[in-house]
């Protein structure tokens, strides 16, 4: 509209009244052009060169018949290509839809059908993944690769090299889908989770305002750029003009990671716990980084052996801890480093611009230190699942959207995460929550990892198995493990046995694969 009201066609004004990310980027561009927006290897890009990347790479997406609304395969390890291909679908209002390296053939397949893309784009380590996708789903009109091209790709820096450097002329609004990032599934078969443009701008500016995040910061994750945990923060300080610090998504070296860090001034961070937990053992670990500042934890829950090694090994960094779900685009809750001492094994309060509520199976507020569910509504909740209403009609209504997450709230208004909905043991007309118990056993100082399924009983229903992980050398028992738990949980909640096993499955994000340990122990 006009000043006087009337509807005006200047996209150049439309334009400049919305926030899009692929607006987010050109604007840093636009204001710190020769500054280094990213690191990846001996690599480095400044703003200038990232952003006429973009420009070139939404270009030759064109010129292959990909269009506002038309959504495109992301399938790459971290690396820088990924953001110039996702900001390029962004500027065509083009949705890209990461799919994680860890997948199967067949996997890898279903999302790309599943989503329907029209285009993939690939690394040289996964073109022939992407090469056999092509193949076999008539939808895919083009395949562009890095390095040496699979049969039938073609090569993504050439088709780089001859497409335009003009940013594409396309009215994108902020309720476009910028991405489908598919769920974990860590209970059943992925989701397709819609993310707008102002989902994704409404949690970055979260993200600054948590964590205090500035222009002069240098960031750095070494979680997978396929999973919305890799990408949450990494958007935020892109918005802001830092500097971003690409990680190998595979073969974490916490050695080599604090070094790099010390290498480019990190001041800023995210691992997960078992990542967080693997740096603490390097002697020292603060000292290698002390332009650190502020360091993040979260995908999963931290025992409170790690937390307090991570105080001890990096002091004077405030550390946070952030809980949340892709629905949310991600993050619902923040510890802050003021808290967290007090408030040990809580997951913080709400983020700025997220509502929530904890209620019974009846929708009914619960009381102070009762498990319900966790509901939310906000601009950062999703869209919906894509191609699927039956998923998306149960998950929003009453006005909220419904998580799937069990806590309880205490009287100052911290959670406490009791674990999924999905995974209560309902034993002996009792529920019993995992999280409870593998706290228990995480605070054994032999214990790494551990997981709580239920399993079939023939008097309870269900009864609790624990799955664990020890630290190599200690040669724990399970008689040991079952006398700590007696000491510190109820008889109705103690395993009915104990499973050792080298590695927990895990998803790019880090959370527990708890579909596979069922499969695993059913077919044992």
């Amino acid at each position: 509209m006009g000043f006087d009201g009337t509807k005006t066609d200047d996209h150049g004004l439309e334009r400049s009244r919305r926030m899009v990310f692929g607006e987010l980027l050109a604007r840093s561009a636009r204001r710190v052009p020769g500054k280094v927006a990213l690191v990846f290897q001996d690599r480095t890009l400044t703003y200038a060169e990232l952003d006429e990347r973009v420009n070139r790479a939404a270009n030759a997406l064109t010129a292959r018949g990909v269009r506002r609304g038309d959504h495109v395969g992301l399938l790459m390890h971290n690396r820088p290509e990924v953001l110039e291909v996702a900001f390029a679908c962004h500027r065509l209002g083009a949705c890209a839809v990461p799919v994680s390296p860890r997948l199967r053939q067949a996997e890898v397949d279903h999302v790309l059908r599943h989503s329907r893309v029209i285009a993939i784009v690939s690394d040289h380590e996964l073109s022939s993944r992407g090469a056999r996708a092509a193949a076999v789903l008539p939808a895919i009109r083009a395949h562009l690769a890095l390095g040496d091209p699979a049969p039938g790709a073609h090569d993504y820096e050439a088709a780089l090299a001859t497409a335009s450097p003009v940013a594409p002329d396309v009215l994108v609004d902020d309720d476009d889908t910028a991405y489908v990032m598919y769920t974990s599934g860590t209970t059943g078969r992925a989701k397709g989770v819609l993310l707008s443009h102002r989902n994704l701008t409404a949690q970055l500016l979260n993200f600054v305002h948590e964590v205090g995040a500035r222009e002069d910061d240098v960031w750095l994750s070494e979680v997978p750029m396929s999973h919305i945990v890799g990408l949450g923060g990494l958007f935020s300080f892109l918005y802001l003009g830092a500097t971003v610090v690409i990680m190998p998504s595979a073969g974490f070296d916490p050695a080599r990671t604090l070094e790099r860090m010390h290498e480019l001034g990190v001041t800023a961070c995210f691992f997960t716990p078992s990542q967080w937990e693997r740096l603490c053992r390097v002697p020292e670990p603060g000292a290698i980084v002390p332009s650190l500042r502020v360091g993040i934890w979260g995908a999963a829950l931290a025992m409170q052996s790690t937390l307090t090694k991570m105080n001890a090994g990096f002091p004077g960094v405030e550390l946070l801890a952030n809980f949340g779900q892709t629905e949310m685009s991600p993050s619902a809750t923040w510890l802050k480093a003021r808290d967290a001492e007090r408030k040990l094994g809580s997951v913080g309060r709400l983020s700025i611009n997220v509502e929530a509520r904890v209620i019974d199976d009846d929708g009914n507020d619960v009381a102070p230190g009762e498990v319900g569910e966790i509901v939310y509504r906000g601009p950062t909740v999703m869209k919906g699942y894509f191609d699927d209403a039956a998923a998306t009609r149960d998950a929003f209504h009453d006005g909220w959207f419904h998580s799937g997450d069990l806590v309880y709230q205490d009287e100052e208004g911290f959670f406490y995460v009791a674990g999924r909905k999905a995974d209560v043991i309902f034993s002996g007309g009792r529920n019993i929550y995992p999280a409870e118990i593998e706290q228990a056993l995480l605070g054994h100082p032999a214990v790494v990892e551990a997981a709580v399924i239920g399993v079939p009983h023939p008097q309870l229903a269900e009864a609790p198995l624990a799955v664990v992980v020890t630290r190599l050398g200690t040669g724990v028992a399970d008689t040991e493990l079952m006398e700590h738990l007696r000491e510190r949980l109820p008889d109705h909640k103690l395993p009915a046995s104990v499973e050792f096993v080298d590695a927990l499955p895990r998803n790019s994000g880090g959370s527990v694969l708890r579909r596979e340990l069922r499969a695993a122990v059913s077919g044992s």
